[in-house]
């Protein structure tokens, strides 16, 4: 376990070189990608949300693309598109931007839902339909997602079961003033996303992945995650709770914590930890017209008070 906590350290300073005072925000989404999840980040612009992603993929040796999403982007831009090639005289398929280890969906609720409906498939199948044929898409696989806060005109929001697909939900905030004043500082000489080197290469992500199933979880732990999710289903201020899918998806997102953590066991420590990323989009408040920055800031009050009601394995 120390030489997998020594990696993920390794892999935390390489991004920390370009994104500075976010070490939650990268360990989330180190924890995301572990896990074989997928990462929503809604935020202002500027905050370093693309910037993130694409660190990410360098310092790991993986295919990094990004799209940016439109009312106007069809499925077939994302998928991609089969052209007839006249001197064989058959069709050959364009692979889109979507074959990749990482993309970054930059504004994804910009784009209407049956291209969202095409980015859906692809986070959960792993594969992209196109021209009555079917593709696999390369391991490792994650989608990395972001929405603007501010601006809501002429944005689709995103679906319940596309909210549910994701595993983490964060906003990466502006940094502190002294981190602020050293990104100022050092503008010339921070090196860009482009230019790291990669820390790891894609073989050791797919064994660090496959090491996450083999975390433990304790019978009274995984009494304690039920519990948690049966209150959000009983709470009434909730219109609707977490799902069994958000279920185990919750338990797998712990698994990957716990391994980052240098782990091979889960304590209710990593489930107080992750319940507000993991399950705050994954249920509805009664007040369900409220704006999409209430309603999330409202769902995670809740999911306090309920780690607050529940009581805590000893």
């Amino acid at each position: 376990m120390n030489s997998i906590q020594e990696k993920v350290s390794r892999l935390k300073k390489n991004i920390e070189q370009v994104i500075f005072g976010k070490s939650e925000t990268i360990e989330f989404a180190i924890t995301c990608l572990l896990a074989r999840g997928h990462l929503l980040i809604e935020d202002v612009p500027g905050v370093g949300k693309t910037s993130l992603a694409h660190c990410l993929a360098n310092s790991l040796h993986l295919e990094f693309k990004r799209i940016q999403f439109t009312n106007d982007l069809l499925p077939a831009d994302i998928t991609g598109v089969s052209i007839y090639d006249q001197r064989e005289k058959r069709f050959h398929f364009q692979k889109g931007p979507l074959f990749a280890n990482i993309v970054l969906a930059d504004e994804i609720n910009r784009s209407t839902p049956r291209t969202q409906s095409a980015l859906l498939e692809a986070m959960n199948e792993k594969q992209v339909s196109a021209d009555n044929n079917t593709y696999n898409l390369d391991e490792p696989f994650m989608v990395i997602a972001t929405q603007n806060l501010i601006e809501s005109q002429g944005t689709y929001p995103l679906p319940e079961s596309q909210l549910d697909r994701f595993m983490f939900y964060i906003s990466m905030g502006y940094p502190s003033q002294d981190e602020e004043r050293r990104l100022l500082q050092e503008q010339s000489t921070r090196p860009s996303p482009a230019s790291i080197q990669a820390v790891l290469e894609q073989e050791e992500v797919l064994k660090l992945q496959t090491l996450v199933n083999s975390v433990n979880i304790e019978p009274v732990l995984t009494d304690y995650i039920l519990n948690i999710i049966s209150a959000t289903r009983e709470n009434p201020n909730l219109a609707l709770g977490v799902s069994p899918r958000g279920g185990l998806i919750f338990q797998q997102a712990l698994r990957a914590r716990a391994l980052v953590c240098g782990r091979d066991y889960c304590t209710p420590d990593d489930v107080k930890y992750l319940a507000i990323p993991v399950l705050c989009h994954r249920v509805i408040p009664q007040s369900h017209n409220l704006s999409h920055k209430r309603r999330f800031a409202d769902t995670a009050t809740i999911i306090h008070q309920i780690l607050e009601q529940v009581s805590v394995p000893v």
